[in-house]
């Protein structure tokens, strides 16, 4: 494993990489690091690919600037794009989980001769239109807590995950889980309510997450903080006015879907399967697979089935 520094103007911009080949570049999502793409760096770096999983804009080993602002889809494609430029001359291949996949989605849109093709796990890419989904989310949890509106007033959140940053990332990860009651993320609980309240840490965790997998992640927390990691909660609204000329637009490149069966994503709006529609967004769609058994933490949870997907996909460009 080899660890390289990137820069996209003043943001420098930590990336993993492992393997020599075509490049495939990762983007974790929220509250993760590089090494969420362990798995996929290690199986593919050993088919002939060059792998790189980079650390986004607020976390791990990159810049963490403090405003707002700095979180936009917009910045944080440039960052993609900025780092896929220096890996090679070539468009790359894109997989992003979480946020990571509406990062990758608008990458492909906001700087296309960098991106061969997109994978996207957990989130399918929907086009945009005059609403950003903070504003959806208020409407359909009024009167009660989601945790995208829990989020939005700065300092809130971050002084309760910063208070035991270990215990913290325990809850979420389990409670977004396979291994967790399905959608037990999604729970109804009163606006009062802090984020971790109500859910459980379990002990032993879930074998796909080991006590020393925790701690690298804990550990970039406890120095990083979430500060830039929520703020990419706040700038949803930023994205709406900065990314207006996208509204309505397909993804050109060739995609995929890849969503954990049991992932509470499905069900953020009532009575909808938000993967059932996955590709509607793409012209050149190569299929959605959907994992049985999995959470929302896909890569980590049924590493050799999401891989076999990944695989699939890249042979068939």
């Amino acid at each position: 494993m080899r660890f390289k520094e990137f820069t996209n103007g003043p943001i420098s911009i930590n990336v993993a990489e492992e393997g020599e080949g075509p490049v495939i570049l990762c983007v974790h999502g929220w509250p993760e690091l590089w090494y969420s793409w362990r798995h996929q760096i290690s199986k593919f770096s050993e088919s002939g690919y060059r792998v790189c999983a980079m650390d986004v804009r607020g976390y791990g080993g990159t810049s963490k600037p403090l405003d707002v602002a700095s979180y936009s889809l917009k910045n944080l494609a440039s960052d993609v794009a900025s780092v896929a430029a220096q890996l090679s001359d070539e468009p790359v291949v894109l997989f992003g989980h979480d946020w990571g996949a509406p990062i990758v989605w608008h990458t492909a849109l906001l700087h296309p001769d960098r991106v061969r093709a997109v994978a996207g796990l957990s989130v399918p890419y929907t086009p945009g239109t005059e609403l950003s989904f903070l504003d959806l989310a208020e409407q359909i949890y009024q009167g009660r807590f989601f945790y995208q509106k829990y989020f939005q007033e700065e300092g809130v959140a971050e002084r309760e995950l910063e208070a035991d940053p270990e215990q913290s990332l325990r809850k979420i990860y389990f409670s977004l889980s396979g291994d967790a009651p399905l959608d037990d993320w999604l729970k109804e609980k009163s606006e009062t309510k802090l984020l971790l309240d109500d859910l459980d840490s379990p002990d032993p965790f879930p074998d796909w997450l080991s006590d020393s997998d925790l701690r690298i992640y804990a550990e970039a927390f406890e120095s990083g903080g979430f500060r830039g990691p929520l703020n990419r909660y706040r700038a949803q609204r930023i994205d709406l006015e900065e990314l207006k000329s996208l509204r309505g637009l397909q993804i050109k490149q060739p995609a995929c879907f890849i969503g954990g069966e049991r992932d509470s994503v499905r069900h953020f709006v009532p009575g909808m399967d938000l993967f059932s529609g996955a590709g509607n967004g793409c012209d050149d769609y190569r299929g959605t697979t959907i994992i049985s058994g999995a959470g929302h933490w896909v890569q980590q949870e049924r590493p050799a089935e999401t891989n076999e997907a990944l695989e699939r996909f890249l042979s068939d460009l």
